[in-house]
């Protein structure tokens, strides 16, 4: 596995993970200017672990396609109003974002973003009737921020990277939040308890525009953009989205 990873790094023109090559795959896949196919062939992305039936809200997986909500949503609503996580934190997703999150690799990172995009672009892409429509996109991108001192530990800052890269392809400016305190990790904490620990964790200065995405890696039960959506929106934000590289499952919640 390692000998295939830093192949690939070496090899442009083959599949990411397996490296065959991608030479008559990847003609005529540039939908769209801000759109480029992600470096895999089309067995490895076939199985890629995708978030194909994502409750439109949250983005937690279900067993079935549902234009509505799921159950939780309904009940308790979270401050974001919609949800784009295209893959499932699992298997080859897990190991791709440990590497680019935990190991600074932006080509990892750079693969995900491509494969993110792709799941924006299906989306965007809606069906009323007979016309074919663009779903507008947001005015602005906020990361979800790290603490300075944990981003001094760490050295990379994910989601900011994330965002810019987001933010360029797409030509949408980004708009800085900031935390309050470092709350530690989340790790090993339900829902109720990441709510408890985030309360109040994020600022943002200035005004923000009425159409916002926040930007993640991952998101695990929500409670970090939720609390991020509530500041964002005592700044003047009125429809936020959630968008994330990938959605862990709940029933794989440690």
């Amino acid at each position: 596995m390692e000998v295939d990873y830093w192949l690939a790094r070496l090899l442009p023109g083959r599949c990411f993970l397996c490296l065959a090559s991608l030479g008559d795959e990847r003609r005529g896949s540039r939908p769209v200017g801000w759109q480029r196919a992600a470096p895999l062939c089309i067995t490895c992305r076939r199985h890629l672990p995708f978030n194909r039936r994502g409750c439109p809200g949250c983005g937690e997986p279900l067993s079935v396609a549902a234009p509505s909500l799921c159950g939780r949503c309904l009940v308790r609503p979270a401050s974001f109003d919609a949800t784009l996580a295209p893959l499932l934190y699992r298997g080859e997703v897990r190991q791709l974002m440990q590497r680019y999150k935990f190991g600074a690799d932006r080509r990892c990172g750079q693969l995900l973003v491509a494969v993110f995009l792709e799941g924006l672009l299906e989306r965007s892409l809606e069906e009323p009737g007979d016309a074919r429509q663009v779903s507008p996109m947001p005015e602005a991108l906020v990361a979800v921020p790290v603490h300075p001192e944990r981003a001094r530990q760490r050295g990379f800052d994910q989601a900011q990277w994330l965002t810019r890269q987001l933010a360029r392809r797409l030509g949408i400016p980004c708009c800085v939040a900031r935390r309050r305190r470092d709350d530690g990790s989340q790790r090993g904490l339900d829902r109720r308890q990441r709510r408890h620990n985030l309360r109040h964790a994020f600022v943002v200065d200035g005004r923000l525009p009425q159409h916002i995405a926040l930007v993640d890696d991952v998101m695990t039960t929500g409670a970090t953009l939720d609390s991020l959506a509530r500041a964002c929106r005592r700044r003047g934000a009125c429809h936020v989205e959630a968008w994330a590289l990938a959605r862990t499952p709940r029933s794989e919640l440690c």
